[in-house]
């Protein structure tokens, strides 16, 4: 692969970076008071809203739609013309939002664009484009391991011109925000279907739907992520139009395929960001400080832990990069042997990187006076969010051992 950028994304990472460092990282503080002291904590602040308005209006605006899905916007980019980009957005945790490119946002708007029929996206993509409501997927569930997805248990069931859903869903990213409007959820229409694959759906549920109960918001190492929130939620007799049936019934796993192969790779590129950002900030404490009668950054240890990581986020950056090269030059099918080493390695890494800039900080590295604590929980997240990863390892060991194995 090349790995010179395009004049094109040569300019927009220059866009991004000046948009950055003027409106974002200077917003940081505010977005953290707002946040703080909101009546309701999962309303947008109002400096979200704010940036939207000056990133649409300089075009940094849904980056993440492909070529393939160019007729509902953005730039067309390729996986890997965004992948720098997604790179410095990841340097702040909520900043993809001011470009309508967060998850699971970006994930449901290309569900809707590759499955969604006229009036699903008329009535969900087009707001979603515009940054006028956000969505939530519905998968998880408390009851059961839903690291194998076959195991869920929540129900859809066809009573005339209706699905009526029931069941409990937990870690819901985004349903606790008071601006979600739809959740993408999968279960179980056909649970007597021989095969495993063909029992699951996904439909369209308005989050205001009687019968849909935010029971609570679920904490991740003691952040409740407000804003966005994780939510656990309740499905008591969910009625909707059959009308909102994702593809058609028993077509679950097959939309899932299509949606989790850009998401996964997404999440490593704004992980990069993480990482990245983490080790110029230990860096620059490493020089700032000192003990023992000398700089940090003389002390071996320093040193040591400083080339460990660049070494690490270099090695991810790389494969993130190749995975994305692929993905663009021969689809997602072919390249999961990549996606799956890249969503293993690169939230892995993001993790040992922050835990040592964390450590370099000292007690300041585990407060909220720098990113790194609440980045922390976001790699650690991802190491479940999109598989966990005993089933990327258990599946790409397999598929590793069928090609080089022999037999």
């Amino acid at each position: 692969m090349n790995f010179e950028y395009s004049d094109q994304v040569k300019q927009l990472l220059q866009q991004l970076e000046g948009f950055m460092a003027d409106f974002v990282y200077p917003a940081e503080q505010r977005y953290r008071d707002e946040v703080q002291q909101a009546a309701n904590p999962w309303a947008n602040p109002p400096v979200i809203e704010e940036l939207k308005v000056k990133a649409r209006e300089l075009g940094l605006w849904n980056l993440f739609i492909p070529e393939s899905h160019r007729e509902f916007g953005g730039l067309g980019l390729s996986n890997a013309e965004y992948a720098p980009l997604a790179e410095v957005m990841g340097r702040v945790l909520w900043s993809s939002e001011v470009f309508n490119c967060s998850a699971p946002d970006t994930g449901n708007m290309e569900v809707l664009m590759m499955y969604g029929t006229p009036a699903q996206r008329e009535q969900w993509l087009t707001p979603l484009l515009a940054g006028e409501i956000r969505s939530a997927f519905a998968m998880t569930e408390p009851a059961v391991a839903s690291s194998d997805a076959t195991n869920i248990e929540c129900l859809i069931e066809r009573r005339g011109d209706d699905y009526v859903i029931n069941g409990r869903k937990w870690y819901i990213t985004g349903a606790m925000r008071e601006s979600c409007r739809v959740l993408i959820l999968m279960g179980k229409n056909d649970p007597d279907n021989p095969s495993r694959h063909q029992q699951q759906s996904m439909i369209l549920v308005p989050a205001d739907t009687p019968g849909v109960k935010l029971v609570r918001a679920c904490t991740a190492l003691g952040f409740d992520d407000a804003p966005i929130g994780h939510a656990e939620v309740l499905f008591e007799d969910v009625t909707v139009p059959a009308e909102n049936m994702l593809l058609g019934p028993g077509r679950g796993f097959e939309i899932a395929q299509g949606r989790l192969g850009p998401g996964r790779i997404h999440h490593c590129m704004r992980l990069i960001g993480c990482a990245q950002r983490a080790l110029e900030l230990a860096c620059q404490r490493s020089v700032s400080r000192s003990t023992f009668g000398k700089q940090l950054a003389q002390h071996q240890s320093i040193r040591e832990v400083i080339a460990q990581s660049y070494a690490e986020i270099e090695q991810a950056r790389l494969l993130t990069l190749k995975t994305a090269d692929l993905m663009d030059r021969a689809g997602n099918k072919v390249a999961k042997n990549l996606i799956a080493a890249a969503k293993i390695v690169v939230p892995a890494m993001a993790q040992r990187v922050l835990d040592r800039a964390m450590q370099i900080h000292g007690a300041g590295g585990l407060s909220e006076d720098y990113f790194m604590a609440e980045a922390f929980t976001y790699a650690r997240t991802c190491r479940l969010a999109d598989g966990p990863d005993e089933v990327h390892m258990m599946a790409l060991g397999k598929q590793v051992i069928g090609e080089l194995g022999g037999a």
